[in-house]
């Protein structure tokens, strides 16, 4: 079996009429079988390898906050009950938010900036727990800054998980929170949890 064929280069047909002084080699190699190549990352314009993220394979930074009051707010993930945490979205693009409630009803889900104790990149103090603004051009918004996720009454099912799909507006958030306010008429324990998708 040939693997590899010769042919003429556009630029260099003079080489392979015989003219020594051409510049240009006229033979290309031209491959003729398939070959696997497999990308594990990439070299920085600084020289540092990087590797290619890949998405989470499970849920993870769970968390449980009891007993909030109607009208309570939470922060997940929070260090208190989960780890690792704030949730770091360098390299993603979407997300899976997971919530089981004790007391169904409505919830409202802002995406938030993390808490002021860490560094968004290298940027210290942020301004913690406020909502995330940003251009969701793509998402029919324009070009204002504008909430990049806020749901002010999501109805949220009892002793269940509820997920939910982010797709693209929270991707690459450094410092990530959510701020749930249950709204759902009574006290609730709130589980939550994450996964991150490439």
């Amino acid at each position: 079996m040939v693997y590899n064929r010769e042919g003429y280069a556009p630029w260099s047909l003079t080489r392979k009429a015989g003219v020594q002084s051409a510049t240009v080699d006229g033979d290309i190699e031209v491959p003729q079988y398939i070959q696997p190549i497999l990308d594990t990352g990439f070299v920085d314009f600084k020289g540092d390898w990087k590797g290619r993220t890949s998405s989470d394979e499970q849920f993870f930074a769970f968390g449980k906050d009891e007993g909030i009051p109607n009208g309570g707010e939470i922060l997940a993930p929070t260090g208190v009950t989960s780890k690792p945490w704030p949730l770091d979205m360098t390299g993603f693009k979407s997300l899976f938010l997971a919530i089981k409630p004790t007391n169904g009803g409505n919830y409202k889900y802002e995406a938030v900036t993390g808490p002021d104790d860490f560094s968004f990149a290298n940027l210290r103090p942020v301004n913690p727990a406020v909502l995330l603004k940003g251009s969701n051009a793509l998402q029919g918004q324009g070009d204002d800054f504008n909430s990049l996720l806020s749901d002010s009454a999501q109805s949220t099912t009892a002793n269940v998980w509820n997920i939910f799909y982010i797709q693209d507006s929270l991707a690459d958030q450094k410092l990530l929170q959510f701020k749930i306010t249950n709204n759902s008429g009574g006290e609730s324990t709130i589980e939550t949890a994450f996964m991150r998708l490439v």
